[in-house]
């Protein structure tokens, strides 16, 4: 049964595609109808909807006004995302879910889509060694399987032709798939002119989406590892840092640790010494008015604590999470960087944790771990380079989520209108496709499919934290505990059947002393005696 369901599971993701481009719309026929409606193989109809999967439609996009932030219109393919692009897609009914509703909906398994699962995500520093290197083995496939569902851009819209007539997509592996993904959601406006861009814009950084934002984008890939790895149980773990006075996941056990030969790189005993970075030259692409095209760019830069100490004089606390998660207000002001008394600015570290006011010029909570580890992870558009931001972001949605089991919040808590660029409740997420709207994931990880190991009652945790990498272990050592058995009893045998055989011998010897001494007064009797000792003797 467990075979099945794993095989069921995995023909559901095969066809996968969430984020841009799905590569039977990223050629010059989806850009010319600005269609992205794919056939759905399991019945031939674009969207499944002959099994009522879902259909092709009118994409209507958010009409609410925007903050002053951005004060352009019409210069960057994000705005209105994705009209730029495509004007139809699928929309997926009931639990279906992807790029042509032929998938699930997060949490949700099966055929029909109708089972609920939820996955645990647990801390990386207490799960068992063959579980840490397991992560890290999925982490290296991941950097070297090129993706066969998901496409890059490497040109704005109009490079593309007003009919699509000059395509430029690229092949990606998945890992940096994300990091293209998190480079281009956060890249500047091109403007006109080499170097010539509009800084102020992020559409998930640096007001209201940024949570919701990192939240699908975590979810996103953990399926994509799912699916190369045909490992459904697979879950993201998190490093919680809290009182953290070093980076403690950095070794060559782990995330790598420093080089002895340039301690800004990773060590060679590491896998990650190898990896070459991608999107981390921003000023380089401003300059020639060019989207980065995942061209390798060097090796994975990281310096844990050697950096801004005046920028970042400590790690964060129990103290500043538990006064963060303590804020009533999910925004404040004008629901930028200098929010004052707003959970998601503190937590995103524009503001002090200890009086919630924004603080120019420093970097707090979720920040302050990017500004310390001081390399590749330290730049926005890059930052997913280094893994660590794996873990990083996983517990920072673990503190999101306990602010909204505590306040319970109302989605209307959630801005409507007015916030910068991209953030609004009814603005679709840059760049995914399907389309999510910000406010749809303004809600409990538990109706997404998941939990983290610390939030669970005293019983599950212990199972999750303290159980579970103990029957791992088990599971790991298992063969090498049969062997030993089987070897053990081996001996056992081997030794029960030495002592038999040297019984039966000293019982023979005393016969023979015994039937010697008798035979002296009865010749005829211990000549037979001994012919049928020797003959039994013989016999076994």
């Amino acid at each position: 049964m467990r075979n099945l369901f794993g095989s069921a599971v995995l023909l559901h993701l095969m066809g996968l595609c969430f984020t841009q481009f799905p590569r039977p719309c990223a050629n010059s026929e989806g850009l010319r109808t600005k269609e992205c409606c794919p056939v759905w193989e399991g019945d031939g109809s674009p969207c499944g909807a002959l099994s009522g999967r879902g259909f092709c439609t009118e994409v209507l996009v958010s009409e609410e006004p925007n903050g002053p932030q951005y004060p352009h219109d019409g210069i960057d393919d994000r705005e209105r995302w994705p009209l730029a692009f495509f004007n139809r897609t699928c929309r997926c009914a009931g639990n279906y879910g992807g790029f042509n509703c032929g998938e699930c909906r997060f949490g949700y398994w099966g055929a029909n889509c109708a089972q609920y699962r939820e996955s645990v995500r647990r801390n990386i520093m207490t799960m068992s060694t063959s579980e840490q290197q397991k992560f890290i083995s999925y982490l290296n496939l991941a950097k070297n399987t090129i993706n066969p569902d998901y496409v890059i851009s490497t040109a704005t819209r109009a490079e593309m032709g007003e009919n699509g007539e000059n395509p430029m997509f690229s092949d990606i592996n998945t890992y940096d798939l994300f990091v293209w993904i998190h480079y281009y959601v956060s890249r500047d406006t091109f403007l006109g002119g080499p170097g010539n861009v509009w800084r102020d814009i992020d559409f998930a950084h640096e007001s209201a989406a940024f949570l919701p934002w990192h939240r699908v984008f975590l979810l996103h890939w953990e399926n994509e590892i799912r699916k190369i790895t045909g490992d459904f149980n697979f879950t993201i773990p998190y490093w919680d840092w809290r009182n953290a006075q070093s980076c403690e996941v950095c070794t060559d056990a782990l995330m790598g640790g420093r080089s002895s030969l340039n301690p800004n790189l990773i060590s060679p005993a590491s896998v990650f010494s190898s990896w070459k970075v991608i999107c981390s030259q921003p000023e380089e692409y401003n300059n020639r008015e060019a989207l980065c095209n995942a061209t390798g760019e060097g090796p994975l830069l990281r310096n844990p604590g050697n950096h801004d100490q005046n920028r970042v004089p400590r790690l964060p606390t129990s103290a500043d999470v538990d006064f963060a998660v303590g804020l009533p207000g999910y925004e404040t002001g004008n629901m930028d960087r200098f929010s004052n008394m707003s959970f998601r600015n503190v937590l995103e570290g524009f503001a002090s944790p200890e009086t919630g006011l924004a603080v120019p010029g420093q970097s707090t909570m979720h920040n302050s771990l990017h500004v310390f580890m001081n390399g590749s992870m330290s730049s926005v558009q890059g930052s997913a380079n280094d893994p660590i931001f794996l873990l990083h972001h996983a517990f920072i949605d673990s503190i999101f989520e306990r602010w909204l089991r505590n306040h319970q919040p109302p989605r209307s808590s959630y801005p409507r209108a007015n916030a910068p660029i991209g953030h609004n409740d009814g603005y679709y997420m840059v760049p995914f496709l399907p389309l999510y709207r910000n406010g749809d994931y303004f809600l409990s990880n538990k109706a997404l499919g998941y939990e983290y190991s610390y939030l669970l009652d005293p019983g599950q945790r212990f199972v999750q934290e303290f159980l579970t990498p103990y029957l791992q272990q088990a599971q790991d050592i298992w063969q090498w505990l049969l062997g030993a058995g089987i070897l053990g009893a081996l001996i056992a045998s081997i030794s029960a059947v030495v002592l038999v055989v040297a019984r039966r011998r000293w019982k023979r010897n005393q016969r023979r002393k015994r039937a010697s001494n008798y035979g002296e007064r009865q010749p005829l009797l211990q000549s037979s005696s001994e012919e049928g000792s020797s003959s039994y003797q013989t016999t076994l």
